[in-house]
C-alpha cells in the first residue's frame, strides 16, 4: 500500500558508510552537498530518514517526485544521460526492461549489505533490489458482508455475476499497480487472459487512471461503491495502522486480500547515467539497503525490505497475508510482450 499519509518514526543507529565521503573525489565533480533521489508520488519514508546518510557523508538528500512509477521510467528514458537527479527509487520487475532499453541507468549493484539473491538476480546486474511486495485484489470486509457476499477466493470469482460492479483496478496503461494485474492475469490464464478480461469487463469493471483513484476514491472503505479493489497484500496493516478512530489492539484488519490473486513486484533503486557525481550516488543506493533505511519500508511505504538481515514489524507479522506461490512472469518474456499485450488489454478494458 503507498499511503499518502506517513508515520513519524526515528531513525534510530548510525549507517556507518564502507566507503568513506571522501571516495567521492573519483567523480568529474567535487563531493556535491546534494544528492538528488527521484521517486514516485507516494514514496514517503519518515521524517529524518536520511539524517543518517547526511551526518555520515556531508550530503543533503533531495527527493523529487514525478508521478507513478510508469510515469517515473518514461520521463527517466526521456532524460537517458542527462537526468533530472542522481538515484532512481521505484522502477519495478515489470517496467525494468523499458528503463534498460533505454540505458537509463549507469549499472551498479549494491554488495554493502545482505540481499535476497533472487531479487538481485530480477535487477539485471544493473540496479540494486530495494522491496518487494505482492499486487493483489483486497476486499471491504464489512461491505461484502452488508451485501451478503462471501470474500472472493480467486480470479473466477470475480467474473462471478454475484460480484458484478464490485471491483476497482487502476489502469494497465498507466499505473505500474494495474500493469502488474495485467500480468497477474497472463501469468494465471497464459493465452485465453484476453477471454478471461472480456468477461470480467461484462462484469461492470471499473478502471480508473491510477492506484490512489481506486483505492480512495471508488473503494467502499474510502466514501465510494466497490468493495473489491487493486491493491497489496500489505494494505491491511495499513489499514490498522492509520485507522481513524483507532482500532482496539485485539481487533482484526478490516480488509482482506484475495491470495491467489497476488502478482509478486520487486522494485529496484538505481544510478542515472548521466549524473555527475556516480561515486556519491553509489553511496545512496548502498544506504537505501541498509538495515537503517529498510527497517523503516513496511510500515511507511508497505513493502517487505530486500535486506534479509531486516526484521519485520508486528503489524506485519499479525495482519499482511502470507503470500507462498505469487504469481511470476520471466522479465525477458514481460520485455518481449509488453506493447502488445497492453493493446490488446487497451481494445478490451478502455471504453
Amino acid at each position: 500500500m503507498r499511503p499518502t499519509r506517513s508515520l513519524s518514526l526515528s531513525l534510530f543507529g548510525v549507517f556507518a558508510l564502507a566507503v568513506t565521503a571522501s571516495s567521492c573525489g573519483d567523480d568529474s565533480s567535487s563531493t556535491p552537498e546534494r544528492l538528488v533521489l527521484v521517486a514516485y508520488d507516494s514514496f514517503t519514508p519518515p521524517e529524518g530518514a536520511f539524517d543518517a546518510f547526511t551526518t555520515a557523508t556531508g550530503i543533503e538528500v533531495e527527493i523529487a517526485v514525478g508521478g507513478d512509477a510508469g510515469e517515473l521510467v518514461a520521463k527517466a528514458a526521456l532524460t537517458a544521460g542527462n537526468p533530472e537527479g542522481d538515484v532512481l527509487w521505484g522502477v519495478d520487475n515489470t517496467l525494468l526492461s523499458r528503463a534498460l532499453d533505454a540505458e537509463v541507468f549507469d549499472p551498479y549493484v549494491s554488495k554493502a549489505h545482505p540481499l535476497d539473491a533472487s531479487l538481485v538476480a530480477a535487477g539485471a546486474d544493473t540496479v540494486t533490489p530495494v522491496d518487494f511486495g505482492d499486487v493483489c485484489v483486497n476486499y471491504d470486509i464489512a461491505a461484502l458482508e452488508s451485501l451478503g457476499l462471501p470474500a472472493p477466493d480467486s480470479f473466477d470469482d470475480l467474473v462471478d455475476p454475484a460480484y458484478s460492479g464490485l471491483l476497482v483496478v487502476p489502469s494497465a496503461t498507466s499505473s505500474s499497480p494495474g500493469l502488474t494485474f495485467l500480468l497477474a492475469t497472463v501469468a494465471q490464464f497464459g493465452d485465453e487472459w484476453p477471454d478471461y478480461w472480456s468477461r470480467l469487463t461484462a462484469n461492470d469493471l471499473l478502471v480508473v487512471d491510477g492506484w490512489s483513484d481506486a483505492y480512495y476514491t471508488a473503494f467502499s472503505r474510502y466514501g465510494g461503491d466497490r468493495p473489491l479493489v487493486l491493491s497489496y497484500a500489505s494494505s491491511p496493516p495499513a489499514e490498522v495502522l492509520f485507522a481513524d478512530p483507532p482500532l482496539p489492539a485485539d481487533a482484526s484488519a478490516p480488509t482482506g486480500v484475495v491470495t491467489s490473486t497476488c502478482f509478486r513486484q520487486v522494485e529496484f533503486a538505481g544510478v542515472l547515467r548521466g549524473t555527475d557525481h556516480v561515486d556519491a550516488a553509489r553511496l545512496l543506493v548502498d544506504y537505501l539497503v541498509s538495515d537503517q533505511f529498510q527497517s523503516l519500508l513496511p510500515e511507511s511505504i508497505f513493502v517487505y525490505p530486500a535486506n534479509t538481515a531486516t526484521a519485520l514489524p508486528d503489524s506485519f507479522l499479525r495482519y499482511a497475508p502470507e503470500v507462498t506461490s505469487p504469481l511470476v512472469l520471466d522479465s525477458a518474456v514481460i520485455a518481449a510482450n509488453r506493447t502488445a499485450w497492453l493493446e490488446t488489454w487497451s481494445e478490451i478494458a478502455l471504453p
